[in-house]
């Protein structure tokens, strides 16, 4: 979807030219006005997905006090003609019957490149995720259900069944609202997030412990044995699942999702940690949970970086300032914890004593 429709309801006090010398500066491929029952402006304004962004932050910049005023995105799938040439807003030279939309030949784009944005805008990015980071009874509900699927597929070594519930995937959004609420030091957000995050651990913890504690627990199994080894790689596959994730969300290829999720599956190793935990088998236990921690570490630390790559960040200041507190706080965080995690892995693997030897 390369197209937007942006449709803005604007209060009398911000409408007619003063819109228009707004907006001089940006091609539109397409623009049309109508007017509200209460006299509010509704400005239709049809452009491409790069320019969204910078029109919106324009929008909400000089009218986001206002009372009444509000901006509704949408998606377009595909219009009729196809948008060719760019319509540009010239105050006070347009004839009154064509004050609508003049569309001009030859017109050299304006925006810059710091303008433009290669992804979703990050209302849209914002909206997607704030969606999946929220407790509820269905997220709560997704968790039981993935964890007992889990705990069945490790118990019978069955793959099929295991990557069942990776594709589920319910704490993979939490981690990335975490990181998106970072960016845009969204300090409600990354509430939400924490405790949805905290819940659907705690809730898949217990559950698989309970079915450690009642249910035999063959430690020979192999899929099983694979969720307790952790190493290197799995921290390098753990950052790049996690970048593709990221980009997966702010490019809109929500398909590609699934992929990332079995790559680098949450719950598996965590309902592995706590059947291991219920069976008394603590050295393996240890050994899930180091590989949950450091998926999850990895997540966060590749959706911040990736956020940050894509220019992901506010424009109100003090969110801004805001957002880059709690975006440093994160780095150093997330970075010295998988620094410590490395450390552990090499210590698990004996590494530090063969180098002593």
């Amino acid at each position: 979807m390369a197209y937007r429709l942006i449709i803005a309801m604007i209060p009398i006090s911000k409408s007619g030219n003063e819109i228009d010398e707004l907006l001089e500066r940006y091609e539109v491929l397409s623009m049309w006005r109508a007017e509200s029952p209460e006299g509010q402006l509704i400005l239709n304004i049809l452009i491409r997905r790069e320019k969204t962004e910078a029109i919106l932050n324009l929008l909400q910049k000089q009218c986001a006090g206002i009372e009444g005023f509000r901006v509704i995105l949408v998606p377009v799938e595909a219009s009729i003609p196809i948008p060719e040439g760019p319509v540009r807003i010239l105050p006070g030279e347009e004839k009154e019957e064509d004050r609508d939309t003049i569309i001009l030949e030859d017109l050299v784009d304006m925006l810059g490149s710091k303008e433009l944005v290669d992804r979703l805008s990050r209302h849209e990015i914002y909206a997607d995720i704030s969606d999946i980071s929220r407790v509820s009874n269905v997220y709560i509900v997704m968790i039981i259900l993935s964890s007992l699927v889990a705990a069945i597929g490790v118990l019978n070594n069955n793959v099929a069944v295991i990557i069942g519930a990776m594709v589920i995937a319910p704490l993979f959004g939490p981690n990335m609202a975490l990181s998106l609420a970072t960016v845009l030091g969204d300090i409600d957000l990354a509430k939400n997030a924490l405790k949805t995050n905290f819940t659907g651990i705690v809730t898949a913890l217990i559950i698989s412990l309970l079915i450690g504690l009642f249910a035999v627990v063959d430690i020979s199994v192999p899929e099983l044995l694979l969720r307790t080894q952790v190493g290197l790689g799995s921290v390098t596959l753990a950052l790049a699942s996690g970048i593709v994730g990221a980009l997966a969300f702010t490019r809109g290829f929500r398909t590609t999702l699934v992929g990332v999720m079995v790559a680098v599956a949450l719950l598996p190793p965590l309902v592995s940690f706590g059947l291991l935990l219920g069976s008394g088998n603590f050295f393996l236990a240890s050994g899930a949970l180091l590989l949950f921690l450091v998926n999850m570490v990895c997540i966060n630390l590749a959706g911040l970086l990736t956020f940050l790559i894509q220019r992901i960040r506010p424009i109100i200041p003090e969110k801004v300032k805001r957002a880059k507190k709690m975006t440093n706080i994160a780095l150093i965080i997330w970075i010295l914890s998988l620094l410590i995690f490395i450390n552990m892995i090499l210590l698990r693997r004996g590494v530090f004593d063969v180098i002593r030897l």
